[in-house]
């Protein structure tokens, strides 16, 4: 099966440490096929608009498309990419933070008119890993779309249980790209409730902004309590050192639903700490295998942390009886499977 996997953020500095480009070289160990880079900056910017993402690679865009079967997207949310319009063969669409509940429509076609919602006749299925997105991806393509929990390869991770003693060693997954995000993906906060908690925290970072986060943590005088690994590494090494993962947010569209550091970090029996806006918090409070941080707030943050101190036997042991499970690569792989020899199958369908 010859797959165009469509890239829409730039390959991370570190290899390997983005969560969207390992899952997509799962799909493509497993199911073959290209990728070609529409985002046309080397690093993230979000003043860079949307709507000129794929106009660099127009040519090669209509040069491959005849050779290939199927199309599959990734991008955090709904959006009209206008080079979506050029497509012949089936399109999956995989919104990797969720559909939320604004959906970005089309501005106006050639006419002039408003182009609302048509183009999502492109796409023949739309994937979602957002449980939270069910209504309104059945009311956007009711025959159309999938709930596909991403999995792992969990069998990279070892349970390495740590009691709690003087203090929680908490890893900090979902490093900013960008400058605004150490304080939207909740850095800055962390650093200021750990002046008065028993807490060490180890980032892990991917290349950039480094210098930023040394200067965020020298200002509260945090050094010692803090340690930095901005480097590829065995992140089963790490885990084993750490009693749990934290991925904080204040919406839901800045980070994946699923983030693969606190899969990981659960699939290695050490619970998650993850804001309440975040789909993953659902599981998490289900299956009780770590804490919500209801808001993104001190004394949220505080009350969550003091929790998971109390509980922490109870929810590390709810860890590891059931997420490696839960997390698995096997799932993933099928659905994605049945999902693409759906598109690939001689019905008659056809982008309009």
């Amino acid at each position: 099966m010859n797959i165009l996997y469509h890239l829409t953020s730039p390959s991370p500095p570190i290899p390997g440490t983005d969560a969207v480009f390992q899952e997509i070289e799962a799909l493509r160990r497993r199911f073959g096929g290209e990728c070609l880079q529409l985002f046309p900056l080397r690093r993230p910017s979000r003043i860079f608009p949307k709507k000129l993402y794929g106009l660099h690679q127009h040519r090669a865009l209509r040069r491959v498309e005849p050779s290939v079967d199927l199309h599959h997207l990734y991008y955090a949310t709904l959006y009209p990419f206008p080079w979506l319009r050029a497509l012949r063969k089936p399109l999956i669409y995989s919104a990797v933070t969720g559909v939320g509940a604004h959906i970005e429509c089309g501005r106006a076609d050639s006419s002039g008119k408003a182009a609302g919602r048509d183009w999502l006749k492109t796409v023949h299925t739309i994937v979602s890993c957002n449980p939270r997105d069910e209504a309104a991806l059945r009311a956007l393509r009711p025959a159309r779309y999938r709930i596909i929990r991403p999995g792992i390869a969990v069998e990279r991770f070892s349970p390495v249980p740590l009691p709690l003693r003087d203090e929680l060693v908490l890893l900090v997954g979902s490093a900013p790209w960008i400058r605004r995000q150490f304080q939207t993906k909740g850095i800055d906060l962390l650093l200021d409730v750990a002046g008065s908690l028993p807490l060490r925290l180890v980032f892990l970072w991917r290349g950039l902004l480094r210098d930023e986060l040394g200067r965020h943590i020298a200002r509260r005088g945090l050094a010692r309590r803090v340690e930095i690994i901005n480097e590829a590494t065995d992140v089963n090494r790490v885990l084993a050192r750490v009693h749990a993962t934290v991925v904080l947010a204040e919406t839901e569209s800045q980070v994946k639903a699923y983030p693969h550091s606190l899969m990981e970090s659960l699939s290695a029996g050490k619970p998650a700490l993850v804001s309440g806006c975040i789909p993953m918090a659902d599981y998490v409070a289900e299956t009780q295998c770590g804490e919500v941080v209801p808001r993104l707030t001190p004394d949220d943050l505080r009350a969550a942390i003091q929790r998971l101190m109390d509980h922490y036997g109870e929810r590390q042991a709810k860890a590891l009886a059931r997420c490696r499970a839960d997390f698995a690569l096997a799932p993933m792989l099928e659905a994605y499977g049945e999902v693409y020899a759906q598109a690939v199958k001689p019905s008659g369908w056809r982008a309009s």
